[in-house]
């Protein structure tokens, strides 16, 4: 039977210093994800190596961290959460640590993929915010808050990270990561309460070496197939084709180990219901239609001489990354504080129709209007930063089984980095495919189908239960 090792946080000063201190672990994670995209040219120089490998050095981050959120947040159900989360941030400074230290890139790999342990931090604060604050409107409110970080700490992270790349070099940002990174494991350590909802349980591993193997070289593929972009090698393809056949046969080991251990990592039952596919499936599709869009396609046409404005990297984060993550933070709390008295499905279906509005905006009017493509993307960051990635988060909390609460929320970790993969494989290829039509057609072609992607994943959202246990009447 399940247990809790403390009482819910009953009053307001403990439940403010508990969600500060899970704030500031997620600005933490945020800043390894976000913080060095403005330096990588810098840190390229400093290395002395080409920007194909420090790219690379991101790939492995964000990789590592979709593998440590597949089960990370379970054993932090068995061992307790605060003692993993605190752990999580130690390791993150330790990897920080060794990246600022790094003398040539292989060093700098070694860092980034410690500091990938870092990965389901916003789960796993979420879990224990929630064994915290048992008041649903409450808890609506400070997920929000927490959450708001999720799409860039109101664009002061990129813009940081670029005046200390130029003014003190990159590894200048590395020792900004360890210094907060170790200020969030003292909050957390001091201000937070340890829990474990399934103490005495036996942790899976074999489950646990077969999702991570079948996630891994399925995003791995992903990233070689991304290279085709660019012209078809038969060495990529064949790489990308055994990959997602060493995917599918640990999938399917997945599967049959989970059908007969005792205490399985995931419950079968669980994965044929409706709380648990629909929300991953929704999660995949919508970052799949959007992520790119706004991280990659918009920027490079707004920056573009050609069918775009010629407007440089500095001017063109200012006027269309900034005013995103800005929206979205502002934004995130009220989402959050509205979705246990509308209802989760219902804010999130709000936030994925103005993200459809948006692309619409940005697709009939951006492509010839650089203010339109800012009201574009700006709305994009209430409806999809600020609401519809908010809500994606919560329901992956909120839905997950009671007898095993840490398995959805790193799944839908999971999905998240799942759809970012394929978003900017499939989104890139139809702009180089489409090419032969006219630069500004192969944009607006590519939006279009991001748009397409989206309005999909609005469909699946419907088929998203109601989480009746977070919500009130």
């Amino acid at each position: 039977m399940s247990t809790l090792t403390h009482k819910p946080t009953g009053t307001r000063g403990s439940a403010t210093a508990l969600t500060a201190a899970l704030l500031t672990a997620c600005i933490a994670f945020q800043l390894n994800a976000s913080m060095l995209s403005p330096a990588l040219v810098t840190m390229g120089e400093e290395l002395n190596t080409d920007q194909g490998s420090i790219g690379l050095s991101q790939t492995w981050f964000f990789t590592t961290a979709a593998l440590f959120s597949l089960f990370l947040p379970r054993l932090s159900d068995v061992v307790g959460r605060k003692k993993i989360l605190v752990f999580m941030m130690l390791m993150t400074a330790f990897g920080s640590v060794v990246a600022a230290l790094a003398p040539n890139i292989e060093w700098l790999f070694a860092g980034r993929i410690i500091q990938g342990i870092s990965g389901p931090t916003v789960p796993l604060a979420l879990l224990m915010l929630r064994s915290a604050v048992p008041n649903p409107k409450r808890y609506g409110a400070l997920m929000g808050l927490i959450l708001a970080v999720n799409g860039g700490v109101a664009g002061v992270d990129s813009f940081l990270g670029g005046y200390l790349a130029e003014n003190h070099g990159f590894r200048s940002i590395f020792w900004v990561m360890v210094v907060l990174a170790v200020i969030a494991a003292l909050g957390v350590a001091l201000f937070t309460r340890e829990s474990k909802p399934q103490a005495g349980t036996r942790m899976d591993w074999r489950g646990v070496f077969f999702i991570v193997v079948a996630v891994g070289a399925l995003l791995t593929a992903l990233n070689e197939a991304a290279k085709l972009v660019g012209g078809i090698e038969p060495s990529t393809v064949l790489v990308s084709a055994v990959l997602l056949v060493v995917s599918a046969a640990a999938f399917y080991g997945f599967w049959a180990t989970e059908k007969r251990v005792a205490e399985p990592m995931v419950q079968i039952e669980h994965l044929r219901q409706r709380a648990t596919w629909a929300p991953l499936l929704t999660t995949v599709l919508t970052m799949t239609g959007i992520f790119a869009v706004i991280n990659g396609i918009v920027p490079a046409y707004v920056q573009a001489a050609g069918p775009g404005f010629g407007v440089g990297a500095t001017q063109t984060a200012l006027l269309i990354l900034t005013p995103y993550a800005l929206l979205g933070w502002i934004f995130g709390p009220f989402s959050g504080r509205l979705a246990p008295v509308w209802g989760y499905n219902r804010v999130l279906r709000l936030g994925m129709l103005g993200s459809i509005v948006a692309l619409l905006i940005i697709v009939f009017f951006g492509m010839d209007s650089l203010p339109m493509m800012v009201a574009g993307t700006a709305l994009l960051g209430i409806t999809y930063a600020g609401t519809a990635n908010i809500m994606l988060n919560g329901l992956g909390v909120v839905l997950s089984p009671k007898g095993n609460p840490g398995f959805l929320p790193g799944m839908n970790a999971g999905a998240f980095n799942l759809g970012a993969g394929l978003s900017f494989l499939v989104l890139p290829a139809v702009l180089v495919g489409t090419s032969s039509l006219g630069d500004r057609t192969s944009y607006v072609t590519v939006v279009v189908v991001g748009l397409l992607i989206t309005v999909a994943a609005f469909a699946a959202s419907l088929l998203i239960p109601k989480p009746v246990d977070a919500e009130v009447e």
